[in-house]
Parts: structure tokens; C-alpha cells; sequence
């Protein structure tokens, strides 16, 4: 006896002839209307709620002043200032940041930010994490805001190396409390995946450590805790991604390899799929 065929019902056509499975999931979601022009890499979701509240966004030709507005992305056509947004090509820029420079775009205090040091003529990026003022190294810059949010998320749990120097002679007990990690305020727990001595002289020293986690200022409140001061602090490592031999104050891009790389450590890391 025959067995008979399991007929699978057809994929509709759409009207250009292609199958429905074309069309990506994400042209099916429905997101704010502030997240939208974040994931199209026209500026940040803040600078977008600002432009919105501002009355300067419309919608499928309607005023919109809700960041939260819902939009289907690839089906709703967003206006600011009368001209369609359309979708930036994915930018990912390596900077080695320079001490003195704030990790924002516009600054109340008039300091100098990380976008002064971006060559003219680059689209929007957001930085992918924070460096504060004094601290120096790798930051990565991109309008791919979902890749942003993997990189620095805390779930990710990438490694990010630094060079500290410090104001103190280091040993192998300060390098164990460091890993241990100290109870700071409100029973907050901080501590380092490793910490190493590079070198040390009569005053101070320095470490390489390790952190995989993105907790706020992290390495100075660590140090502060325990009365010691951090002269220097450079991010010279994210994941497999090191800071090498960029001059510090330029940018080069992201190589597509060393894009791939960070994408496989973090699919390492999280266990999640591939990315």
C-alpha cells in the first residue's frame, strides 16, 4: 500500500513574485517610534524623544509627539523635518579614546567629547559602553544599536581588559581581595575576574585586570574602597578585540573578521544563537 504525501500548504506570493519567507521578521515588528530611529542609525533614542517632543517627526504624513508611538519598521515611513528617514549602512569605528575627552555627544560643560575626534563627514554612532573622563583606551563606536546592546550587556559576561596603574606597591594579597571582591554601598558587591602585577617600582604599580561584567565605574570605586588612588586606567582588550597599535585620538574602522570574532565570543559567553 502507498503511503500517501504530506502536502504542505504553498507559501502565498506577494505581489513581486516572491515567497513570504523573504521578508524579514524584523519588517514585521512593531517598535517606538524613538527606538526606531535608533535601529535605523539616524541618532540615540534620546535624541530622538527630543526630536519628537519637539513636534519635528510625522509619521505615515501624521504628526507624532509620543516616543512610543508603535512603527513597523520597513513598512511605515518615518519624515523629520519634512524628508524621509531612510536606513544608514552599519558603521562600526575602533577609537583609542584619549584622557580628557567625555564619551557623549554634547556636553553641558563645554568639554571636549569623543565625537571632535571622529573624521568629518561620519555618520551617527553611539559608543558602545562608557569610558569616563579620565580613563583612556578602546571604544567602539556604531549606528547598530542592537549589536551595541549585546556587546555591552551585562549578560554577555565579555571580557574587558585594562591596564591600571596605581598608587601603591601591589601584591598578591590586594590581587586576591580584588578577586574576592568588597561589599561597597547599599551591599553592592564588586570584584574582578583577575587581576595580574605587570610591574611595580617604589610607589606604584601595574596591573592587568579583568573584568566581565559592566558595573558603573567599577575598577576606581574598587580602589577607592580600599584608599587607593588609580593614576592611569586603559581599556586595552574587548573579547577578542585588542586596542594594538591605534594611535591614540584616531579611529580605524571595524575589520568584517574582528566583527565576526566579537559576534562568535559572544555567542560563546551568552550560550545564546548565532549572531
Amino acid at each position: 500500500m502507498k503511503k500517501s504525501k504530506i502536502r504542505r500548504p504553498r507559501k502565498a506570493k506577494s505581489p513581486n513574485g516572491r515567497r513570504d519567507t523573504d521578508h524579514s521578521p524584523q519588517d514585521e515588528r512593531k517598535v517606538g517610534l524613538a527606538r526606531a530611529l535608533s535601529k535605523l542609525g539616524y541618532c540615540s533614542r534620546s535624541q530622538a524623544s527630543e526630536l519628537i517632543r519637539a513636534g519635528r517627526v510625522r509619521l505615515n504624513g501624521g504628526l507624532r509627539r509620543d516616543p512610543e508611538a508603535p512603527v513597523h519598521l520597513g513598512k511605515d515611513r518615518i519624515d523629520i523635518d519634512g524628508k524621509a528617514v531612510k536606513a544608514e549602512a552599519k558603521t562600526y569605528l575602533v577609537l583609542n579614546k584619549p584622557r580628557g575627552v567625555v564619551t557623549t555627544a554634547d556636553d553641558e560643560k563645554g568639554r571636549d567629547t569623543v565625537y571632535s575626534l571622529l573624521p568629518p563627514g561620519t555618520p551617527w554612532l553611539g559608543p558602545v559602553g562608557r569610558l569616563d573622563m579620565a580613563s583612556e583606551g578602546l571604544l567602539l563606536l556604531t549606528n547598530d544599536s542592537e549589536w551595541a546592546a549585546r556587546i555591552a550587556a551585562p549578560e554577555t559576561h565579555l571580557d574587558k581588559i585594562y591596564h591600571v596603574q596605581i598608587g601603591a606597591v601591589a601584591d598578591e594579597a590586594l590581587l586576591a581581595e580584588l578577586q574576592k571582591g568588597f561589599a561597597v554601598e547599599e551591599g553592592e558587591i564588586l570584584r574582578v575576574k583577575r587581576a595580574e602585577i605587570l610591574r611595580s617600582g617604589e610607589k606604584n604599580s601595574w596591573l592587568e585586570i579583568t573584568l566581565d561584567e559592566g558595573k558603573n565605574r567599577q575598577i576606581r570605586r574598587l580602589f577607592e574602597h580600599r584608599g587607593i588612588e588609580v593614576l592611569r586606567l586603559i581599556r586595552v582588550a574587548i573579547g577578542p578585540l585588542a586596542l594594538a597599535d591605534l594611535p591614540k585620538g584616531t579611529t580605524r574602522p571595524l575589520a568584517p573578521t574582528e566583527k565576526l570574532s566579537l559576534d562568535h565570543a559572544i555567542q560563546r559567553r551568552s550560550g545564546g544563537t548565532t549572531v
